[in-house]
């Protein structure tokens, strides 16, 4: 008894302090305080210290002398939905620092029913997948147990609430419909969802009207969620879209962020200074409006958003067949050319088909022209570019993947000055491998938060770096309601990111986007180091994080 006693003590004696200590790096705790230098120490998953520990030992030690400490990025609006399930390595983000992606901007991963099901499966491009999921709760889930790198979270979709209960129809629910659509959004919470998000400028969100969206958030009211939307209007009637954002939050009660803003097209620019304006006397009201942007002039989605929401009804395939009638192409072709204020219709807000750029499409006869403008397809087939896109849609059966050139260099700058603003890649998270380089995204997906820390706060110093790191972590982990993440502060989640602040780079551009960053050393999630000296290590320590209405504690 006495060895054993002994030997306990031994191996007691000389069992390390820590898992993992970070040694004197400058720490930029995600306050926006300055930042000091000092080691961060970290047990399980859970920071356990900071401050000088010369003596501490540590089964990891990461030297981190000459850089910058952070918690790990926070990245608001994330579509690394189908890039995690082929690649959990969540590659271009974790490259960047990010540790947490964040879904559901209109749409979600559940709930499903069986047609929405058989739709998925139909509309998938290059990467395919089988559907094992129903709820929202069980995708994510099903994230964790295929295993990720990074840490996921969705809001419930307004857009997949529609059309689980009226499919694409264009038209209000029932009392009947509604209610029920409330039981989802119940559900959805309770599983952790962090509120509700819409995507009002597309088909079917569009046929949504503000007391549906009103109802619908009251929902996530309850459970201490908050409302996000990408709004009815970025161009045109932007104003009139801010006011119907802010109306949601008064009537719902509850906090609402504007996804990408943006004044789109440049007869628009000048109003950024009115939206943030009335955004600010929100606040002042004791509203809690928040606000998220990628850092880019252009934007990206499909030829969707370039024709009226109602030749979309009845969903992907329903538009197809109209765009292969006579009267319809014409009908199209004439509302895609005139002014209105009714849609949002972004090949007129960028200007001309030059300003339109095709990256992504399903079909392998076609990708010969990714990368090409709508204009030079349309010089090559003979059309016009009204006529191209239409034909585009068809023969690709996809809505083909675009990037709209429609904003300012100077209200981005604008916008990053902004206390209530964070960042959102608007993108998946690749890899430059495999089926990821079948089309081209956006380069945000490689290089939106490097470009932050490099282009906007290092060179051009539009935000000093410890307000750009809080921007990153702890204003969006408020905005979201998340307790314990977002700072580095003893018993705090240990996501953690180290990165030289005169090298973070980003090198994707729109002709060349498969480009990684550069500039960021190690990334921990959850205390499991991810990331070391710039390599991926392959662990995949990501978890699901719930919102505050999640019944499962």
């Amino acid at each position: 008894m006495k060895r054993l006693v002994l030997l306990l003590a031994v191996v007691t004696a000389c069992a390390p302090d820590y898992d993992v200590v970070i040694r004197g790096g400058t720490v930029y705790d995600g306050s926006g305080d300055a930042g000091y230098v000092a080691d961060v120490a970290i047990v399980g998953d859970t920071i356990a210290a900071i401050g000088p520990l010369p003596d501490a030992t540590a089964r990891t030690e990461i030297d981190a002398s000459g850089l910058v400490v952070a918690p790990g990025f926070i990245n608001m609006l994330s579509w690394a939905t189908e890039s995690l399930i082929e690649d959990g390595r969540s590659l271009s983000d974790i490259r960047q620092g990010v540790t947490l992606e964040v879904f559901g901007e209109g749409w979600s991963e559940g709930p499903l029913n069986e047609t929405m099901k058989a739709d998925g499966l139909a509309q998938q491009g290059d990467i395919e997948y089988e559907i094992e999921w129903t709820t929202l709760g069980e995708y994510l889930e099903y994230l964790v147990e295929r295993g990720i790198a990074t840490n996921v979270a969705s809001f419930v979709g307004a857009t997949t609430v529609r059309i689980h209960e009226l499919g694409h129809d264009n038209r209000p629910p029932t009392d009947d419909e509604l209610d029920r659509m409330r039981g989802l959004v119940r559900h959805a919470m309770e599983e952790g969802a962090l509120g509700l998000g819409s995507s009002l400028i597309y088909a079917p969100a569009f046929y949504a009207q503000t007391d549906e969206l009103i109802e619908l958030a009251k929902v996530a009211a309850e459970y201490g969620g908050s409302y996000i939307s990408h709004m009815r209007s970025e161009g045109d009637r932007l104003l009139e879209a801010v006011e119907e954002l802010i109306t949601i939050s008064r009537e719902a009660g509850l906090p609402a962020e504007i996804y990408h803003l943006k004044a789109a097209g440049v007869a628009n620019w000048d109003k950024m200074d009115r939206v943030i304006a009335r955004v600010e006397a929100a606040r002042a009201d004791g509203l809690r409006i928040t606000a998220d942007m990628y850092t880019y002039p252009a934007g990206a989605t499909g030829l969707d958003a370039a024709m009226p929401p109602d030749v979309q009804e009845g969903g992907h395939d329903a538009w197809v067949e109209r765009l292969r009638d006579p009267a319809t192409r014409e009908r199209v072709m004439r509302a895609m050319r005139t002014p209105s204020a009714d849609w949002e219709n972004l090949l007129m807000l960028a200007g001309s088909a030059d300003n339109v750029l095709l990256v992504g499409f399903r079909q392998d006869s076609l990708k010969y022209l990714t990368g090409k403008t709508l204009a030079e397809v349309s010089d090559m087939r003979g059309t016009p570019p009204e006529e191209t896109a239409m034909d585009l849609v068809i023969a690709d059966d996809s809505r083909v993947g675009t990037v709209y050139f429609l904003m300012s260099e100077e209200n981005i700058e604008k916008q990053l000055r902004l206390p209530w603003l964070s960042l959102g890649s608007d993108a998946g998270s690749p890899a430059p491998e495999g089926v990821f380089l079948e089309s081209n995204p956006h380069p945000r997906a490689y290089g939106n938060f490097a470009r932050f820390l490099g282009r906007y706060v290092r060179d051009r110093k539009v935000v000093p770096l410890a307000e750009a790191i809080r921007k990153l972590t702890s204003l969006p982990a408020t905005n979201l309601s998340l307790e314990g993440r977002g700072r580095l502060a003893p018993g705090f989640r240990a996501d953690v990111v180290v990165f030289d602040p005169a090298a973070v780079t980003d090198h994707a551009t729109f002709a060349e986007p498969h480009q990684l960053s550069e500039g960021v050393a190690h990334v921990l999630v959850n205390g499991v180091p991810v990331l070391r000296d710039g390599e991926h290590t392959g662990a995949m320590p990501g978890q699901v994080v719930r919102g505050p209405g999640w019944t499962g504690r």
